[in-house]
């Protein structure tokens, strides 16, 4: 169903109060230094928009998870700071969301002035979407608008119950642009459409492949997730990772994908990394062990799957050129470890020369584009991993559903 945008009421916000929902979960080190201002510069064409048009803007968002009320690291005053510098323009920050004193400074907002709010989930009641702290929140402005499409498949306060007390809710630009190309990939893609998914576990991927199947034409599967799926085709794959629970699942899937008449591609050769027995950290272990590249059905005892192979990747490549439409989310392989990032990369390579409709749902395949200086070369690469990957699972998005429909 289609739902109220912010051009929609672009008329009616001068003057007006306009709370925004942005999503300023930035990365910071150990200085509070923000090391990617990304989810910042995201918002800041709503931002722009509502003060253009003479609104009295009122932004919230989280950062980070803390667990036992205000702390500094958690404070938002640091990306007040960094989203002056990328507006040139000033925008007052206030030390709490709700309560009088936010309330005295958000009515005494002028024409194009921005306030940005402490963190929402300083407040237990904010992931608890209690209903009183989002009728506060909601008095805070006359229209709401929500640009955060990472957090749109968490019922929150400032996401989801903030909208029951206002009479507007509308989608920001952000958030606009995600449900369009998500929402084209599902409904009417070009054909072929092929889907690409990696990562560790196929458990965290089930309900997304059950939906895709009924959706693409081919699906490929890379990365630890790939080693199920051999696994259920009584593969040998060593010490490579395993979900035994998820076997059966695996087999019902490819037998799906044989009655959906949906082309299954898996690794057919791998690098493969030497275990070394008691080691800590799996990264470091990676980066000091022994390493080959072996055929399917010859990853010995003691050895384990770390990235697809070069036949893999010529054959993956091949698949992705016939294609017209592909979704992407998930390594091919441990990408974080030089060694071992190749599958990935040339996956991200392909993608950019395909000439097809690209879409990737963030997360590490969205940081494996950054790596490689190619996320302009995608149609779109979702802002919200979590969200995006709820929505390919044909679930509605609580932050979605609660805007006002057109």
């Amino acid at each position: 169903m289609a739902k109220l945008t912010i051009e929609d009421i672009g008329t009616e916000l001068k003057g007006k109060r306009v709370l925004m929902r942005v999503d300023f979960n930035v990365p910071l080190d150990s200085a509070r230094t923000i090391t990617s201002d990304n989810r910042i510069k995201a918002a800041v064409p709503s931002i722009k928009y509502v003060i253009e048009k003479g609104g009295r803007l009122i932004l919230m968002s989280h950062l980070g998870r803390p667990k036992n009320g205000p702390t500094k690291e958690f404070s938002l005053d640091v990306v007040a700071v960094r989203l002056q510098e990328i507006l040139g323009k000033p925008v007052k920050f206030i030390n709490d969301c709700i309560g009088a004193e936010v309330k005295k400074v958000a009515d005494s907002l002028q024409d194009g002035e921005i306030l940005l709010l402490e963190n929402v989930r300083f407040y237990k009641e904010e992931e608890a979407n209690d209903p009183d702290f989002a009728k506060k929140l909601a008095s805070l402005g006359e229209i709401y608008i929500n640009d955060a499409f990472g957090t749109a498949h968490r019922a929150h306060a400032s996401t989801e119950g903030v909208c029951k007390y206002m009479t507007k809710c509308a989608a920001g630009f952000l958030m606009t642009k995600e449900l369009k190309f998500l929402g084209e990939l599902m409904e009417a893609p070009a054909r072929p459409f092929l889907a690409i998914l990696g990562g560790a576990k196929v458990s965290d991927k089930i309900m997304v492949i059950d939906n895709l199947l009924n959706k693409v034409d081919a699906l490929i599967i890379g990365g630890g997730m790939a080693y199920t799926f051999l696994k259920a085709q009584s593969r040998e794959i060593g010490n490579s990772l395993c979900e035994k629970d998820k076997i059966l699942t695996a087999k019902e899937i490819l037998k799906k994908a044989i009655d959906k008449d949906v082309a299954i591609y898996l690794p057919i050769d791998h690098m493969v990394a030497k275990v070394i027995p008691g080691a800590k950290d799996f990264l470091e272990m990676l980066k000091n062990t022994e390493y080959k590249q072996v055929l399917r059905d010859t990853i010995d005892d003691g050895w384990e799957g770390v990235d697809i192979g070069e036949r893999t990747i010529e054959k993956f490549v091949n698949v992705i050129l016939r294609s017209k439409t592909i979704f992407w989310n998930g390594p091919m392989g441990v990408f974080e470890v030089e060694q071992f990032a190749k599958g990935t990369l040339e996956i991200g390579k392909a993608l950019a020369e395909s000439g097809a409709v690209t879409v990737v749902g963030g997360g590490d395949s969205a940081a494996a584009l950054k790596k490689l200086k190619l996320t302009d070369k995608m149609t779109h690469v979702s802002t919200g991993g979590g969200a995006s990957m709820e929505f390919m699972e044909g679930i509605e998005l609580p932050g979605v559903a609660a805007l006002t429909n057109k």
